[in-house]
């Protein structure tokens, strides 16, 4: 329906209120009635909704650094995801943590006070298995963990504090550092239970395994920087494109980096056997033939031909052609 109305339609609305039909205060009165919100005062909403955007872009860069990180550390496919971010009271996300849990305390310098990150226990038996020299596959029962166990996980989390610093450089020159590591949540009384919290929820998939992360910051601890989450500050502080200084240093590394070129003379299949009966003066025939160009690899791909020949002395490939995506000579 459309909000704007026909002249029949003025025009029949101040009959109406002419002739009485209609009441003017009655009107406000309808208007105000549907102005009126519902507050929840045992949840108030201190953290803007702008804000709670800039949380969840710093937390899905940490996300991205910390599955990266792990992939790398666990030799595995990890992948994390953004479920939510809102904003409860402290108590509403204690009350929903199983028991035993594994609870990350951080101390969040320069800012005054702890942060609070959750990790399923499944995940976290995953990334045990992984490091013990497990595929990670292994359904684990539930319960605590031992004293390696915790010693394991601490040094990994440990690892993560530099990634959390990376992404929360836009905003604030952190120094987090892993105060100590709760399973039981009673004993992870960060805040007051009535206090507000932002809780960013992320799925985290290591190989086969499922499990969540739940990053808990508490308002009093972000509140000197609220003005910093604005998305206008964000984007005023994020850097759009690089300066030529270090697009010349970018440059010079990829120049200065060194790759390993193997020229292939020819490649055949010899049987174990073979090989252990192999003595000096035997031939052992190759694919290629004398006429043929010799192949350059760099690393598995082939990029060039060339030609085999002697150079001061040493053997060397005289490079005669350069091969191009598509072209088949393998």
């Amino acid at each position: 329906m459309s909000d704007i109305l026909s002249q029949s339609e003025i025009d029949a609305l101040l009959q109406a209120l002419s002739s009485g039909v209609l009441d003017l205060h009655e009107m406000k009165e309808v208007e105000s009635i549907h102005k009126v919100k519902k507050y929840d005062f045992r949840n108030p909403q201190k953290i803007a909704k702008d804000q709670l955007m800039t949380l969840e872009i710093i937390n899905e860069n940490f996300g991205r650094f910390f599955q990266n990180f792990l992939s790398g550390y666990l030799r595995v496919p990890v992948k994390s995801t953004i479920l939510s971010v809102d904003q409860f009271a402290y108590s509403e996300f204690t009350n929903a943590i199983s028991n035993p849990a594994f609870l990350s305390i951080i101390d969040f310098e320069p800012l005054k006070g702890q942060i609070l990150i959750d990790i399923s226990t499944n995940i976290v038996f995953t990334i045990i298995d992984r490091l013990l020299g497990g595929d990670g596959t292994e359904t684990q029962e539930t319960r605590t963990f031992t004293e390696i166990e915790l010693s394991l996980m601490n040094s990994i989390m440990k690892k993560a504090m530099p990634l959390l610093k990376d992404a929360w450089d836009n905003v604030i020159d952190l120094k987090p550092k892993l105060e100590k590591i709760e399973t039981n949540p009673q004993f992870a009384q960060i805040i007051p239970h009535n206090e507000t919290i932002a809780l960013i929820t992320m799925s985290l998939d290591i190989g086969q395994s499922e499990g969540m992360m739940n990053i808990c910051i508490p308002y009093l601890v972000i509140e000197p920087i609220l003005d910093k989450l604005s998305a206008k500050h964000w984007f005023s502080t994020t850097k759009e494109q690089l300066s030529e200084k270090e697009l010349v240093e970018i440059r010079n590394r990829i120049l200065n980096t060194k790759v390993e070129i193997t020229g292939e003379l020819g490649k055949t299949v010899v049987k174990v056997s073979e090989i252990l009966n192999l003595q000096r003066g035997d031939v052992i025939r190759l694919d290629n033939k004398v006429s043929e160009k010799a192949k350059i690899r760099i690393g598995s791909n082939l990029k060039f031909l060339g030609d085999i020949g002697v150079s001061n002395r040493k053997m060397a490939i005289k490079i005669t052609k350069v091969v191009k995506d598509g072209e088949n000579y393998e």
